[in-house]
């Protein structure tokens, strides 16, 4: 084990060297140049175009040297069939570059069993023939290796290129569109985008998308270099950190990098004291291959000898090209027809796609094909349909992408694609009543044809139109939102205009006045009322449950909910039972009707409450506080009331009493064990202790309700609760109006405002979550000072004390309140 990870650190150590030396020396300096043409089964292409050899192939290899050439090159090409195999002699090739003969180049034939193609330029020594084949004869497998690694490095290379170039042209001629752009070209030649440089202004996006260039190109999916072997297993986290080193380029591991860092290795291990080879990237441009390298070449011993890789010798492969959402539609009629597509960088980057149509074909067979163009900047394959006939297209379409990769053909994804055709759009079910006025509403249109929309406008009964918003939600559907906060009720048109066609569909709308919002309908048996609950209940005309017509009688609102009671005088009503579970109809004034799920309550028990009174110890002559409204019971204080019972409801031992909040959250059950004392089978005596039964943030409106053996009563009204501040004094300085007092206590906060007098008038507003214990008040008009509590801010309370109102009392005592009168 130790002797394992002493040989992978030693791995790490010469990458880590490897890559240090390519980061130092990138591939930027232009060396010589080659014509190169490909001819398979009779079909000539220039080397641009072909992504791979086969055995047969013949090539046309001419060095392509500048004028004055003053070192005589020796152009060399091998066949290579593997690592452990060497090439025979009769697999190379010669070209002596300054002859007449050499100027012709290379004719040769790629032979069965080849496997790489490598070309070499090297100063003529003499026997540089010579000692170039026994180099490669010697090792074949470093030859392979480099061949394969520089193949891929060679086509990375071509897709970071297409990259820089294309965001160096959209700097310069609009910078805006970078943050648009640039995900397009990262997706379509699989490049790592820094997303970070986006949020940057937008003179400096683009120098920061091209910084660390090398690290920038990811696995292409199509060719690997073998260096990807090294990430998996043990060493691949170590490479990984390897990767995010300066040295490596701070960013992904990538086979561009990887390519780069085995290249370094591989030239390195096989030099020569009379050469050394240096590697040339191919860039391929028609029948032109441009080297580009990454170290200066020697003419002094050890001389250079340029190593280029041309196309690997295998069985082609079609690119895995492939939708970015197969589901998506597109209109064939759409100007500017873009086809997303990912998968196949090389695509983008390279000439090796061919003649790629979009073919649509018809249910009647025929088939029309549209000229397609890859298009990095686009996102993807950009259709040419600026001749289509609409005509052709009627009917579903069938549409597959077709082209050459290379010298063979292949067939692509397919597409959804749709053709524009007059048709009637209809409105989604869920829809056809949710176009409110005083609202931007949205409604779902569906037809065969909604790829095809080109623009959507309203157009009002007045013959007004306006444009709206819209988007596709399905390859059968539309989103649209209407403005309709000034619009009135009545029909209103949408127009829909499809690529290539010059009259819009129309769609009638209905557009309704707000509707109400049901929440729930309680009934309950043997009955002839329910109360409805929910938003703008007044546009309510009528309600059906179980065959009984119920009518509205009374409406209330608070706090922004209504309540409407609903009465009947239908028989029917009587033959509802209880749990059953119900839709009801519900009929509004223009005519629209909806739904409401209803479960029929149980029979209630019948009960009202007969009096109450209030007992909260006697007020002494310190600060006491004298409620203004008989219904607010103070916290702290118990609270005594009587319940009748009306036929057919008796009292029994099994009864209990619910309070409740405002919002019908029980806070506390009272029973015959707590609380409840039978005065006989008709009435009920209850005590509500609020300082043990209630905690001290429990406020506001208090309710009731009986529970008969299960059977739940309607909530009523029973008390107001309000918390009162202890107050400990009250001082007044000096005789005069102008001088105000001090009120001194805690828990002042639940105080809303303090006035000096009955009216009200020129209040000290309390501030919010006060918690001092001083408030500077108003000078009473005698020993009496008027407050609103926060519990009940719409009561005026009193607080009184002893004394002549001036200097004020200093007690210990709190304020208490005055027993509210009985009802």
């Amino acid at each position: 084990m130790v002797r394992r990870w002493r040989g992978l650190w030693r791995l790490v150590a010469a990458l880590w060297a490897a890559a240090a030396a390519a980061a130092a020396a990138p591939f930027d300096l232009a060396g010589p140049g080659l014509t190169v043409t490909v001819t398979h089964a009779g079909v000539t292409l220039p080397i641009a175009q072909t992504p791979n050899l086969t055995a047969g192939d013949s090539l046309s290899i001419k060095a392509d040297l500048p004028p004055g050439q003053s070192v005589r090159y020796l152009l060399v090409a091998t066949f290579l069939r593997g690592a452990t195999n060497p090439p025979p002699m009769s697999w190379f090739s010669e070209s002596e570059t300054w002859t007449s003969k050499g100027q012709n180049g290379l004719q040769i034939t790629v032979p069965k069993g080849a496997e790489q193609l490598l070309i070499f330029f090297a100063p003529e020594t003499g026997g540089d023939f010579k000692t170039l084949t026994s180099a490669v004869r010697g090792r074949p497998g470093a030859f392979v290796r480099a061949s394969q690694d520089l193949n891929q490095a060679s086509l990375d290379r071509a897709r970071l290129d297409a990259f820089l170039t294309a965001l160096r042209r959209i700097d310069q001629q609009d910078p805006d569109q970078l943050k648009t752009v640039s995900p397009l070209l990262a997706r379509s030649l699989t490049i790592k985008l820094n997303n970070d440089c986006l949020q940057k202004m937008a003179e400096l996006q683009a120098a920061c998308l091209m910084q660390g260039p090398d690290s920038l190109v990811l696995d292409d999916g199509h060719g690997t270099s073998l260096v990807q072997t090294l990430t998996t297993g043990d060493p691949a986290s170590l490479t990984q950190q390897l990767s995010g080193t300066p040295q490596a380029g701070s960013g992904y591991y990538s086979p561009y990098i990887g390519a780069a860092i085995d290249i370094a290795r591989i030239m390195d291990s096989f030099h020569t004291a009379q050469y050394q080879y240096i590697p040339a990237l191919a860039v391929a441009k028609g029948d032109q291959l441009s080297l580009v390298l990454n170290t200066a070449p020697s003419f002094h011993t050890p001389m250079s000898v340029l190593v280029a890789a041309l196309p690997a010798i295998a069985a082609p492969e079609a690119p895995p090209l492939e939708p970015v959402d197969p589901k998506a539609a597109y209109c064939a009629e759409k100007p500017g027809l873009v086809l997303p597509v990912e998968g196949a960088p090389l695509v983008f980057s390279t000439d090796y796609a061919r003649n790629l149509v979009l073919r649509l074909k018809r249910e009647d067979g025929a088939s029309v094909d549209l000229p397609a163009t890859a298009d990095a900047q686009a996102g993807g394959l950009r259709v040419d349909n600026a001749h289509l006939d609409p005509a052709r297209l009627t009917g579903a379409i069938d549409a597959s992408l077709h082209g050459d990769w290379g010298f063979e053909p292949f067939e692509g994804p397919k597409f959804l694609v749709q053709a524009s055709q007059p048709t009637t759009w209809r409105l989604a079910a869920d829809d056809r009543q949710s176009l409110i006025i005083g609202r931007d509403d949205t409604v779902r249109l569906n037809a065969p044809q909604a790829a095809c929309v080109e623009a959507i406008s309203l157009r009002q009964p007045s013959g007004q139109t306006e444009p709206v918003v819209w988007k596709l939600t399905a390859p059968d559907e539309v989103q649209v939102t209407l403005p309709l906060k000034d619009a009135q009720a009545g029909g209103v048109t949408l127009l829909i205009k499809q690529f290539g066609l010059a009259d819009p569909d129309a769609a009638p709308l209905e557009v309704f006045a707000q509707t109400g919002l049901l929440d729930h309908f309680d009934f309950h048996v043997g009955e002839l009322t329910g109360v409805l609950k929910g938003v703008r209940l007044d546009e309510v005309k009528g309600l059906t449950l179980g065959g009984a017509q119920f009518r509205p009688a009374a409406l209330t609102t608070s706090h922004g909910t209504d309540t409407l009671t609903m009465v009947t005088s239908d028989p029917q009503a009587a033959a509802l039972k209880a749990g059953d579970q119900l839709q009801a109809k519900v009929m509004l004034n223009d005519g629209r009707t909806t739904s409401l799920k209803v479960a029929i309550g149980p029979r209630r028990p019948n009960i009202s409450l007969i009096s109450k009174s209030v007992s909260p110890g006697a007020a002494g002559a310190g600060p006491h506080i004298e409620l203004g409204d008989k219904n607010d019971l103070p916290q702290g204080a118990a609270l005594a009331f009587s319940i009748a019972a009306h036929d057919p409801t008796q009292f029994s031992d099994r009864d209990t009493v619910d309070i409740a909040g405002a919002d019908g959250r029980v806070l506390t059950t009272l029973s015959l064990a707590s609380g409840l004392v039978l005065e006989d089978a008709h009435v009920l005596v209850a005590t509500l202790d609020t300082s043990k039964a209630l905690n001290a943030s429990v406020y506001g409106p208090l309710q009731f309700r009986l529970v008969d053996g299960g059977d739940e009563g309607d909530w009523q009204p029973l008390a107001t609760l309000v918390r009162l501040p202890d107050i400990r004094q009250v001082k007044c300085r000096g005789a005069g109006r102008a001088e105000g007092c001090v009120l001194s206590g805690s828990s002042l906060f639940l105080i809303n405002a303090v006035a000096g007098d009955a009216a009200f008038d020129h209040p000290f507003e309390v501030p919010e979550g006060f918690t001092g214990f001083d408030l500077s008040v108003p000078r009473p008009h005698g020993a009496r000072l008027f407050l609103k509590l926060h519990d009940d801010p719409t009561t005026i309370d009193s607080l009184v004390w002893g004394g002549d109102g001036v200097a004020g009392a200093d007690t210990a005592h709190p304020a208490r309140a005055a027993k509210p009168a009985a009802p």
